[in-house]
């Protein structure tokens, strides 16, 4: 970078003063965009590189159970079929090691028939509370043609799991990737996915508690509550696989 400038400077130096000026200011601003453009790159950190499981953990403290795999292509999926119990034996959620504040999560996910599935969020990791959904959020991963939890309303992909309706359906069909995000950013909440906003809230005021209380969540006390927290994959015993998963600290 330091090179970089100091070649505009020298380049502009050999102008006449009223260019060189502009040429200066151009290729400052050109440097200035490329040096965000690099930096915003380097924030993203791939929760899977590498191929394996070092950002993660089984909900709970434990190793991560013999049925979440990743193939050669770097996909990690939950083969359902060769595993003791669903949410425990070989599976059980997966958590991050780290958690997270403000984030802008991504990632992609692929359900199965029937399937179900979701991505829980400012997950609370304590002895005291069992299961990640007992503190976290989920967004919906399931097949909405086939599984029946999808004829409840709040429980169909991409809504906010029985709490907030997607503005609109944009999920694919069961096989077909669809591509999500998370954004918890100052108790802002927003949810996406391919490409379209279905939710937007504002997360810890009475009108989310309001909420809470009105969901089957409501006997949970601490459910919802958490402002920092780990991000889980969810076991619920189908296949469903997920790629490209990223995040970025906001």
């Amino acid at each position: 970078m330091k090179k970089q400038f100091l070649a505009a400077v020298i380049l502009a130096a050999s102008l006449g003063a009223c260019s060189s000026e502009k040429a200066l200011e151009q290729v400052t601003e050109e440097l200035e965009s490329e040096a965000s453009s690099a930096e915003n790159k380097e924030d993203w950190i791939n929760l899977f590189e590498g191929k394996n499981f070092d950002h993660w953990h089984k909900y709970g403290g434990k190793e991560v159970g013999n049925a979440w795999k990743i193939d050669d292509e770097g996909v990690v999926y939950l083969d359902a079929e060769n595993k003791d119990q669903w949410g425990e034996g070989d599976g059980g959620d997966l958590v991050t090691n780290d958690e997270y504040e403000n984030f802008h999560f991504k990632y992609d996910w692929k359900i199965s028939e029937n399937g179900n599935s979701g991505v829980i969020f400012l997950v609370h990791e304590s002895p005291e509370y069992q299961q990640t959904y007992y503190t976290g959020m989920e967004m919906q991963i399931v097949d909405n043609d086939g599984h029946p939890d999808a004829k409840n309303i709040s429980h169909r992909a991409g809504d906010l799991y029985d709490l907030i309706v997607s503005s609109e359906e944009t999920a694919k069909p069961w096989g077909e990737w669809n591509q999500a995000e998370i954004i918890v950013n100052d108790g802002e909440l927003e949810m996406k996915l391919n490409g379209s906003t279905l939710v937007k809230t504002t997360l810890w005021t009475p009108e989310w508690e309001a909420l809470i209380a009105d969901s089957k969540f409501k006997d949970m006390p601490g459910f919802g509550t958490f402002k920092k927290g780990r991000i889980a994959l969810q076991d619920h015993g189908d296949l469903v696989h997920f790629k490209n998963v990223m995040i970025q600290k906001l």
